[in-house]
């Protein structure tokens, strides 16, 4: 083999291991687009989830300011009734029957499954969007971090192209390894890291 014939062939040897490790940062490129579509999800996920559950319990304070209110007009009419014996019967029996009423109103605002609006129904709906709100946020830094390592990858391989340092194409390996393992857990939750909530 003549020295030519080698030259050649380190030559042909470099550009398939170019090849390959352009391969490896297109990788890298999809997991990090991938991976910043997650934690856009999660964001607006997170904000949507946190408007519908401070919606949801602006309804519940409303509803519970006007229950409170009915809770006071049966009051005063209970104790009108109990003051005034000499009530005729016929202004006794209109009062007693806005009583009535009124206690329905009162259940009704309390609980409401025809429409689903009773306090109680207002109060699962707002703590299921905080669950939900909670998840979204606890997914995000996974997601945040995932990206940054994906990116450093990226640029450490990119550098490996043009300098030739193996030791940084491994440490891009390592760095892009861990930041698929971050991505996954952001999409699953399934580990819960302390540094990162």
């Amino acid at each position: 083999m003549s020295i030519d014939d080698a030259v050649e062939r380190l030559s042909d040897d470099k550009d398939d291991h170019n090849r390959w490790v352009g391969v490896y940062i297109g990788i890298l490129a999809v997991l990090l687009a991938i991976c910043s579509m997650g934690g856009g999800n999660a964001t607006k996920d997170a904000s949507r989830a946190h408007i519908e559950a401070a919606n949801t319990w602006a309804f519940f304070q409303a509803k519970n300011i006007r229950r409170n209110a009915i809770s006071i007009h049966i009051d005063d009419m209970e104790l009108m009734l109990a003051t005034q014996p000499a009530m005729p019967p016929a202004a006794r029996a209109t009062v007693q029957a806005k009583i009535k009423d009124y206690r329905a109103e009162y259940e009704r605002l309390t609980k409401d499954p025809e429409k689903g609006e009773g306090l109680d129904q207002l109060s699962a709906k707002a703590k299921a969007w905080e669950m939900e709100r909670d998840i979204a946020i606890r997914k995000d830094p996974y997601f945040d971090w995932a990206e940054a390592m994906l990116q450093i990858a990226i640029v450490l391989a990119s550098v490996h192209l043009i300098i030739g340092n193996t030791a940084l194409l491994g440490f891009s390996g390592g760095l892009g390894a861990f930041g698929l393992i971050l991505m996954l857990n952001g999409f699953t939750l399934l580990v819960r890291l302390p540094f990162l909530g």
